[in-house]
C-alpha cells in the first residue's frame, strides 16, 4: 500500500497494490527453487480518504477575543478615569499629597523613596506604592533613575541574605519541583544564557520577591543576576511611573475642581490600554521563552 499527497485537492490517496507471493518448490532435477509471483489479475485499488482543511477558526476567534479585551478595557478606562478615579483620588489620594508636601521636604521624601524600594523587597513588602509616589513627585527621567539604583540594592540584598540558607532553599525548592524548573533554567548555561533567563523571570508574573532569595539555590551567578534583573524590571517601573503620573494629573484635576477635557480622557484612556496590553504581550512572551529555555535545558541534558 502506497500514500499520495494532492497538493491540489487536499486528499490524501492510498493506492493498494497486488500482494507479492512467494512458492516454495521441490525438483528433482534441480533441487529446491523459491519462485516469485504476484497476482495481476486484481488491478490496483485506490482509497481516497478527505483531509479536513486546516481550520482557521481559531485564528480568529483569538482576534476576536483581543479586540472585545481591548474595547472593554477602554471602557473600563473611561469608566474609571470619568467618575471612579475622582471620586477614590478625593477622598484618599489628595489628603495623602498633602500630608506628604507638608511633613516632608522634597530631599527627605526622596531619601524615603530610596529607601523603601531598596529595603521593602528585603523584608517581604511591595515597593510598588513607592514607585507610585516617585512618579507622582518625580515623574520619568528623575523617578526611574532613583527607582532603578534603589531596584539594584533591594535586589542584591536578598541575594546575598539567600546565599547564607541556600541549602535551606534548595530544600524548599525541592517541595515545587514545577516552580523550581523554571528557576534553575537560569543557573544553567553561560553568562548570556543566565542574564536572559533571570530577565525573562522578572518580567513573568512570578513572585518578585520570592525569586529574590530562591535565585542563590539556582548557582546563578551574580553578574547576570543584577544585570538580568534590572533589564526586566524595567516595564514594570515604566509602568509603575506612568501610574503615579497618571493618578496625580486626576488628583490636580479634582483638587482644582476641574473636570477632565475629552481629549484628556481619551488621550488617558488610550495610554492606560497600551500600557495594559503591552504588559501582557511582554508577559506572555516571557513565559513562552521560558517554557523554550526549559525545553532546550531537557535536551542539553539527555
Amino acid at each position: 500500500m502506497t500514500d499520495c499527497n494532492d497538493d491540489c485537492g487536499g486528499e490524501l490517496k492510498k493506492e493498494v497494490v497486488s500482494d507479492l507471493t512467494i512458492i516454495i518448490e521441490a525438483d528433482d532435477n534441480k533441487g529446491d527453487y523459491i519462485k516469485l509471483s504476484s497476482d495481476v489479475s486484481l488491478p490496483p485499488i485506490t482509497v481516497a480518504e478527505e483531509c479536513s482543511p486546516p481550520s482557521r477558526r481559531s485564528g480568529v476567534w483569538y482576534w476576536v477575543k483581543m479586540v472585545l479585551l481591548f474595547l472593554c478595557l477602554g471602557f473600563s478606562a473611561v469608566a474609571v478615569i470619568k467618575w471612579v478615579g475622582p471620586f477614590l483620588i478625593d477622598k484618599e489620594v489628595i489628603p495623602i499629597i498633602n500630608w506628604e508636601t507638608k511633613t516632608f521636604s522634597p530631599p527627605v521624601l526622596t531619601i524615603l523613596l530610596f529607601a523603601s524600594v531598596a529595603i521593602f523587597p528585603t523584608i517581604l513588602l511591595p515597593s510598588t506604592p513607592s514607585m507610585w509616589v516617585a512618579g507622582m513627585t518625580l515623574g520619568y527621567g528623575f523617578g526611574f533613575l532613583l527607582i532603578i539604583s534603589a531596584a539594584a540594592i533591594g535586589v542584591s540584598l536578598p541575594f546575598i541574605i539567600g546565599s547564607i540558607f541556600h541549602h535551606k532553599i534548595e530544600g524548599w525548592l525541592e517541595q515545587y519541583p514545577k516552580k523550581a524548573s523554571i528557576l534553575k533554567s537560569a543557573g544553567a548555561g553561560n553568562w548570556f544564557h543566565q542574564f536572559r533567563a533571570v530577565a525573562l523571570i522578572r518580567i513573568s508574573p512570578f513572585p518578585y520577591m520570592v525569586y529574590n532569595y530562591c535565585a542563590v539555590a539556582t548557582n546563578v551567578k551574580y553578574g547576570p543576576y543584577i544585570t538580568g534583573s534590572l533589564v526586566g524590571m524595567v516595564p514594570e517601573i515604566f509602568v509603575a511611573i506612568y501610574t503615579g503620573i497618571l493618578i496625580r494629573t486626576l488628583a490636580d484635576a479634582t483638587n482644582e475642581s476641574q473636570s477632565l477635557t475629552a481629549q484628556q480622557i481619551i488621550f488617558n484612556a488610550l495610554g492606560f490600554c497600551l500600557t495594559v496590553a503591552t504588559t501582557v504581550i511582554i508577559t506572555v512572551y516571557a513565559k513562552r521563552r521560558l517554557k523554550e529555555l526549559q525545553e532546550e535545558d531537557k535536551m542539553l541534558l539527555q
